[in-house]
């Protein structure tokens, strides 16, 4: 089967927080990992960060996650028998978020924005509607939203091993910050990922300033 292997990021969203150093420290929020075989699989994965992990759930060991037995409709057990829907972490990371290309929304249009938007980058309904309930209140009320879609920026600092490699793999981390009026800025070109095969997902996203 061909493999995919897709990375796009919110510069405003993050559901493990790392913190950037151009955003007065702050930390992606709650990356979250979810995992789709076709079939049930053993399957394992690690952090790598530009920085430290402060929080993860189940544990992330020395080795990271291993030997979880993943079934297709996303289900995870451990070894000692837990059972997960996803893996969450959060931490810190030395990294720089790229806002020359993004999006302005006016805060009360945040939830239509990510309604649209985030299944242009590969989430499903699920992970969209967690995605929304996480950084909504957040933003909402704010006059407007200066929003970017990560990618390199995000990666290289926070590199995810996975074992066995997916067929697909959907990085999503969005970076944001507030601003009192709008702000003209170049629209990002988002390219729709095809899930095929053993899909790997993670969302996140850190406000900056």
């Amino acid at each position: 089967m061909k493999k995919r292997i897709l990375s796009l990021l919110l510069v405003a969203l993050c559901l493990s927080f790392v913190a950037c150093s151009a955003c007065d420290s702050p930390a992606p929020e709650k990356p979250i990992l979810y995992f789709y075989p076709e079939e049930d699989t053993i399957v394992s994965a690690k952090l790598e960060l530009n920085g430290q992990l402060t929080c993860t759930y189940p544990e992330h060991g020395a080795d990271g996650w291993q030997d979880y037995l993943a079934k297709p409709d996303g289900t995870l057990i451990s070894p000692d028998g837990g059972e997960y829907y996803a893996l969450y972490w959060e931490g810190e990371i030395e990294a720089s978020m790229d806002f020359t290309k993004g999006f302005c929304v006016e805060g009360s249009q945040t939830a239509d924005f990510l309604a649209e938007m985030l299944p242009r980058l590969g989430l499903n309904a699920h992970e969209v509607n967690e995605f929304i309930i996480y950084w909504l209140p957040q933003m909402q009320g704010n006059a407007y939203n200066l929003i970017s879609f990560q990618t390199d920026a995000y990666t290289d600092n926070a590199k995810l091993i996975l074992s066995p490699e997916p067929d697909t793999l959907i990085r999503v981390f969005m970076a944001w910050k507030a601003v009192d009026q709008p702000i003209g800025i170049e629209p990002q070109t988002i390219a729709t990922p095809e899930r095929i095969g053993f899909t790997v997902v993670e969302w996140g996203g850190c406000k900056v300033g």
